[in-house]
């Protein structure tokens, strides 16, 4: 999962029109923030970009994978999937598909709380009930 330097300064410059960007060094690869917001990973000078039900498909359609961090276990995926190359070299391009990644991971966080609350709900019911 290493991360060269050179590679990390690349994708930070073609990052710059995006609010705040900082690399923050995790597990042997880098993930990627704006703001406050985890929004893509970076492992064996690789970009993967957050993505949502919407955006997913056109990182399918462009036979991009998704990241995958356990190599002894394939089938486990997260919801990041790899940048094509085009859309990194263009910068524009680039900053505006990771804001889609942004808007995505902030989606993911407004979930996070309900399904958290219907979990505890559920488990809390089953202990009533049992």
């Amino acid at each position: 999962m290493a991360v060269g330097r050179d590679y990390l300064d690349y994708v930070l410059e073609q990052l710059a029109g995006l609010s705040r960007v900082r690399p923050r060094r995790m597990f042997g690869g880098v993930g990627l923030y704006s703001d406050e917001v985890f929004f893509a990973i970076i492992s064996d000078d690789t970009v993967y970009l957050r993505v949502d039900a919407a955006s997913r498909a056109d990182f399918v359609a462009r036979g991009m994978g998704a990241f995958r961090p356990y190599a002894d276990r394939p089938e486990i995926s997260m919801t990041y999937f790899e940048v094509p190359a085009d859309v990194l070299e263009d910068c524009g391009s680039f900053v505006a598909w990771s804001r889609r990644a942004v808007a995505a991971a902030l989606e993911a966080a407004k979930e996070r709380p309900a399904r958290a609350r219907n979990s505890r709900r559920h488990a809390k019911a089953g202990r009533v009930r049992g």
